[in-house]
This record gives structure tokens, sequence and C-alpha cells, in this order.
């Protein structure tokens, strides 16, 4: 069975999660638990780095399209950014960029909270 890994980082008051393996049945659980975490401790700005996964399963694009409505409400947003070609022409065929917004970088995630003004933005 794959792993997911984790990582936080923090950058102004946006958290970063950065992920590793794949996100499918036997791990979006993971990640729902981590966003109950943040929406617990009032972290909503949330930039979700996937330039580690290769693979993301309805399951868990479920996870992302099932947070967004509670994080926003609150005031934040899910950003995704360096998505691998193969997730993102899926994302793309399911049409989630009308949902979430995707970004090519980190940094560029980043500007689209307006968090990291010392960061050189392209």
């Amino acid at each position: 069975m794959e792993k997911l890994i984790i990582e936080e980082e923090y950058i102004d008051d946006v958290i970063v999660l950065i992920l590793d393996g794949v996100i499918d049945s036997g791990t979006s659980q993971f990640l729902e638990d981590k966003f109950a975490e943040m929406v617990n401790a009032e972290r909503v700005k949330i930039i979700v780095d996937l330039k580690n996964v290769k693979y993301i399963s309805s399951a868990g694009w479920g996870i992302f399209v099932g947070e967004i409505k509670g994080i926003r409400k609150r005031g934040g947003d899910i950003k995704l950014a360096c998505m691998q070609p193969g997730v993102r022409e899926v994302f793309e065929l399911l049409e989630f960029n009308s949902l979430l917004e995707p970004f090519n970088s980190r940094e560029e995630a980043l500007a689209g909270f307006g968090a990291g003004k010392n960061e050189k933005l392209l």
C-alpha cells in the first residue's frame, strides 16, 4: 500500500502542506484529518504542494471538494501548487478548476493570499 506523507510549513498566516505519495481511498483519511486539525486551529489559509504526489483518486479529490466550502466560510481557501502533469490533467478533466485554484509554484499560490510580500514575485 502506498503512503502519504504530510509535512507542514508556515509562511505568515498561511500553512503549506507538502504532500508526498498518493492520495487514494487508503490515504485520503489522513488528509481529511489534517484539514479538520487545521480548521479547528483556525488555520484556514492553506496551500497544498502537490509536487511529490503521483496520483489522486476520486476519494482524494473528494476531500478537497468536501473541505473547501467550510474553509471558505471561515475566511480561508485551499490553493493547489505544483501539480504533476498527470494529476493536473485529471484535475482539469474533472473541471475542478472552477472550485479550486491551481498555481504553478508555491510562490504564486502565496501571492494569491497576499502573503509573503517580502518575496520577489514574478
